[in-house]
């Protein structure tokens, strides 16, 4: 008993009534998100939207998650970006104004806007909020789960005095179903909706939906305030069959003919292989109607599309349709992803049987020692040289008859590659020999806009030998055997170009000169292989020049010969003169070349090489004084009076941009240590070296400042200081960096012998360099070569747009090639290439494309055809331009204009066509015969009827405000849906 008396052992069970359930705890969410959001107050003041601002006008929205208990919703504003403007003097009127939404719902500036939110386009309203459930969340389909959240937002609209609308999403998503509330001072406004699968047939008219509006708003007055109409009616073009198939039909006859789209040589295709336009919706429109003055009910209606003031019309296009530049591009790209080589694809027996052709390496070596051909180089045409060089093509084609590639298209590629070989082109290239190598220059001139376009894409000047590879094989994969035929083609390449080598003929459509480093790496080894071939072929003119002398020595550039001299001018042609040079004591290595293993070609005995001159040399040295170009500025030796001469020099040696790799990681791998900073010296001096050769023998008693003033002018400074007798003379020495200890001019100047540069070792050797290309070439993959081609074929399909979009004139278009070449020519810079962005680049060609095909698919509906003046012809190119740029194009003048009468047209010959009517041609014919009309109609049932109807009354009682309602009904084939805005005065009720 005690311990039952006990206080602390008394328990007291407290029930707290204060907590909020989960349902206000959601309802509190809402009023801190509308809060936060500052959509509190009046909104009034706005003012009235403008005609088809909803359709041009930024659109915004703003969303957060909210919870009611562990269901997630999402909360959205969406609004229309606009400027709100007040006038103060009206701000006591704005107080009880109507809240902005019910506004709109009377406006009829923005009916039907064909892209907005539905609920735009249903309640015409500007500004509104919408909770829909999470992604992952069941729909709200429960009557009891719809009205809870009916009452929530009702009430956080009343607690926060918002004047926004505000729905909820129920049913399921796809229905899209929205139930909503808007408050204002003394009003409400109640958003319902119906929705149902088919029209009931009552209701499938103006009349019958005129009754269901009627009943709704239940107004008692009589009588009964107009009621505003706004109709439109939307009709589908779906049959383009009377139109011509938009690519031409393939042509048997030719080389290149059974495919579609096929297009010759150099060219790449272009167009859509299917109609890129699939339907045309014209929407007629009534915007201003009142009752009783259009009667339409299931008897009878007055709704003519022709007679309707307004019409619009906006096109649907086909999803991804077939385009041919597109799909050669494509599957172009899919060859850099192979990893098979050429002998895998061929086989071994076609690699063998095509590897007796081609001579090997020791053979072409050991052909170094012999003439390399039995007509001498005179007496050698450039006809016979391209004749000889057409039998090599044709001898090759007989190989094998199943070769991958047709022979016939085999040919017409190399020939078309190396047109050189035709005998009908050989008169044309015997005027203008030069005019082969430097053809693909002036043809890149003639076009000053693209000028400069290889050069952003590292890809290689138009009509070059690199560029029309590249189409050639992209077609050749494309239409004539894949894979296969592209390595097969590769193969029969690099074989002609062997063969070119070693015959001295030159590459056709390669500029002259070293390799420019600003193309892509293939087109630097086909210039690199042509600067071997043009130097060999200058030492073998050499050659048979002093083979008619009676000289006991002579020795040519790069060998020797048992003739005498060669003239001073011959070889200036043979090896470029040099002008002024200015290097550093560590000069580039981009002239570098390993001398240990360069090859030596000697006619005879090589003989003595002179040895740097003494002091006691010096009195006969103008004698002996060789390989002289000019006297250099008047400037005299500084130890005699005898003139400074510009020697001759040899030309610094090509290289490639891997070339150039190599070289820089063999120099870096050196180090850092003395020997190595000595050794990478040495490697970079040997055209220094060179020069200075050169230079003794061109200015016998020499010294190094002498070189120095030539060479490098600014290591020789040069001051006034006055003498002894009190004279001011300019005196002369040697730079600060020329004086430090063991610099590598003075050792190269100690080293230097007394050569002509045409008795020096070859500081490039063409023939390894050849070698190397060739071998380089040989060993590719077709993926690689395709890697290769891409910067080409890609500079190529930009070109090809821009011809296009040029003759179709679209602003869209230009724009995105110029953003496209921006973009291009960051991805294509070398080393490596990000595919995947290259393939999203491919696409957005693709795109253009089919933007282009698809305005020449409107033109010629819409009869705009090239070259034709007529007086409507601007104003339907902007039509169609505007049909394609814009969601809706309007016609002006409606069905009397000049395209809405092609528009009537396309529908009157589709519904013949549908119908098996007559044609035109015969309806006056069997009009005559009959004396009946056609019945046909001239449109189809309409795919969809739309329609408004506004009014303003009181409700719900005749003395209440008079209050906007709105009756948004839309009639398909398969849906039937009324959206109605009811309003209601609260001041009473």
């Amino acid at each position: 008993m005690a311990a039952d008396c006990d206080p602390e052992s008394e328990v007291f069970e407290i029930t707290d009534f204060t907590t909020a359930s989960e349902w206000e705890r959601f309802v509190s969410r809402v009023e801190e998100v509308l809060n936060d959001w500052k959509l509190i107050g009046n909104s009034a003041g706005k003012l009235s939207p403008e005609k088809g601002e909803y359709t041009s006008g930024t659109w915004g929205e703003k969303s957060q998650d909210i919870h009611f208990a562990d269901f997630k919703f999402y909360i959205t504003h969406y609004f229309l970006k606009q400027e709100c403007e007040k006038d103060d003097g009206k701000d006591k009127l704005e107080e009880d104004a109507f809240p902005l939404a019910m506004q709109d719902l009377l406006c009829m500036n923005n009916d039907f806007p064909p892209r907005a939110h539905c609920l735009v386009r249903w309640y015409g309203i500007r500004e509104f909020v919408v909770i829909i459930p999470g992604t992952n969340c069941e729909a709200i389909i429960s009557e009891s789960k719809c009205n809870l959240l009916l009452s929530s937002i009702s009430i956080s609209l009343a607690n926060t005095g918002c004047q926004v609308p505000m729905f909820v999403q129920i049913q399921q998503k796809w229905r899209r179903m929205y139930a909503g509330e808007c408050q204002g001072p003394g009003a409400r406004t109640d958003f319902e909706m119906v929705h149902l699968r088919k029209v009931p047939s009552q209701y499938n008219h103006l009349s019958g939906l005129l009754d269901i509006f009627k009943s709704k708003i239940g107004c008692i007055l009589s009588p009964l305030p107009p009621v505003n109409i706004a109709i439109r009616f939307t009709y589908i073009l779906q049959d383009w069959q009377q139109y011509s198939w938009p690519q031409q039909p393939p042509d048997f006859d030719t080389i290149l003919g059974g495919e579609v789209g096929g297009v010759e040589f150099g060219k790449l295709p272009f167009g859509a292989c299917e109609e890129p336009i699939s339907e045309l919706h014209l929407a007629t429109t009534w915007p201003h109607l009142t009752e009783g003055i259009v009667v339409d009910n299931d008897v009878y209606s007055d709704l003519d599309p022709l007679q309707a003031p307004h019409w619009s019309v906006r096109v649907r296009t086909a999803e991804n349709p077939q385009c041919l530049l597109g799909d050669f591009l494509t599957e172009f790209f899919k060859l850099c992803c192979r990893k098979e080589s050429t002998e895998e694809i061929l086989g071994r027996g076609l690699a063998e049987e095509e590897g007796k052709e081609n001579s090997d390496i020791s053979s072409a070596l050991s052909k170094l020692t012999e003439p390399t051909a039995t007509v001498p180089i005179s007496k050698l045409s450039v006809s016979n040289m391209v004749h000889s060089a057409r039998k090599h093509i044709q001898r090759h084609r007989q190989i094998d008859r199943e070769s991958p590639l047709n022979t016939d298209i085999l040919n017409s590629v190399l020939l078309y590659l190396f047109p050189d070989a035709a005998v009908e082109k050989s008169s044309e290239n015997s005027r203008n020999k030069t005019a082969q190598s430097n053809a693909c220059g002036k043809a890149e001139q003639n076009q000053n806009s693209d000028h400069n376009l290889f050069l952003q894409l590292k890809s290689a000047p138009c009509d070059s030998l690199t560029y029309r590879l590249a189409l050639c094989v992209c077609l050749v994969n494309y239409n004539h055997g894949g894979l296969r035929a592209v390595a097969h083609l590769w193969q029969e390449f690099v074989l002609e170009l062997r063969y070119r080598w070693e015959n001295n003929y030159l590459i056709y459509g390669l500029a002259g000169g070293p390799p420019d480093l600003r193309c892509c790496l293939l087109h630097q080894k086909l210039q690199m292989l042509n600067c071997c071939i043009e130097r060999k072929r200058a030492r073998d003119e050499a050659r048979k020049v002093l083979e008619g002398s009676n000289e006991r020595e002579c020795r040519v550039f790069g060998g020797c010969q048992n003739t005498r001299p060669v003239p001073e001018s011959l070889t200036a042609t043979i090896t470029a003169s040099t002008s002024t040079r200015e290097v550093s004591p560590g000069k580039s290595w981009d002239s570098w070349s390993d001398s240990e293993d360069e090859f030596f070609e000697c006619l005879s005995d090589q003989g003595e090489i002179e040895a740097p001159q003494t002091e006691g040399e010096k009195d006969d040295s103008k004698s002996k004084a060789e390989g002289r170009l000019h006297p250099y500025n008047d400037m005299t030796l500084l130890n005699s009076n005898e003139p400074l001469y510009v020697p001759v020099t040899q030309e610094p040696a090509p290289m490639t941009e891997d070339l150039l790799e190599e070289q820089s990681e063999v120099l870096a791998k050196l180090g850092t240590s003395a020997e190595g900073t000595h050794l990478r010296a040495r490697m970079q001096s040997a055209c220094l070296l060179s020069d200075m050769e050169s230079f003794k023998a061109a200015n016998p008693g020499c010294v190094l400042e002498d070189f120095v003033r030539w060479y490098s002018p600014r290591d020789y400074v040069e001051e006034n200081v006055v003498d002894e007798r009190g004279n001011t003379v300019v005196k002369g020495d040697l730079s600060a960096r020329m004086k430090i200890p063991g610099n590598m001019w003075g050792e190269a100047w100690e080293t230097a012998r007394v050569i002509p540069a045409r008795r020096q070792r070859r500081l490039f050797d063409d023939t390894k360099e050849a070698e190397k290309v060739l071998h380089y070439l040989a060993v590719q993959k077709p993926a690689d070569v395709t890697r290769h081609l891409l910067p080409c074929i890609l500079h190529a399909a930009i070109l090809k747009l821009k011809e296009e979009e040029s003759v179709e004139d679209i602003p869209s278009v230009k724009k995105n090639i110029q953003q496209a070449t921006c973009q291009a020519s960051k991805l294509l810079q070398p080393p490596n290439h990000d595919y995947k962005k290259l393939e999203d680049f491919i696409n957005q060609l693709m795109a253009m494309e089919t933007v282009i095909t698809q305005v020449r698919s409107l033109k010629s509906k819409f009869a705009i055809c090239e070259g034709e003046k007529r007086e409507d012809t601007e104003e339907l190119e902007q039509f169609v331009s505007t049909l394609l740029e814009e969601p809706e194009a309007v016609v002006i003048g409606a069905g009397q204009g000049p395209a809405g009468s092609i528009i009537h047209g396309l529908f009157v010959n589709a519904q013949r066509a549908a119908l098996l009517a007559p044609l035109e041609e015969d309806l006056g014919r069997d009009r005559k015969l009959t004396g009946g009309s056609n019945k046909v109609p001239d449109f189809p049932s309409p795919a969809g009827r739309e329609i408004v109807l506004r009014t303003c009354v009181p409700r719900p009682a005749p003395y209440s405000k008079a209050l906007p309602q709105r009756l948004f009904c839309v009639l398909m084939r398969e849906e039937f849906r009324l959206a109605g805005a009811f309003s209601s005065d609260t001041s009473f009720f």
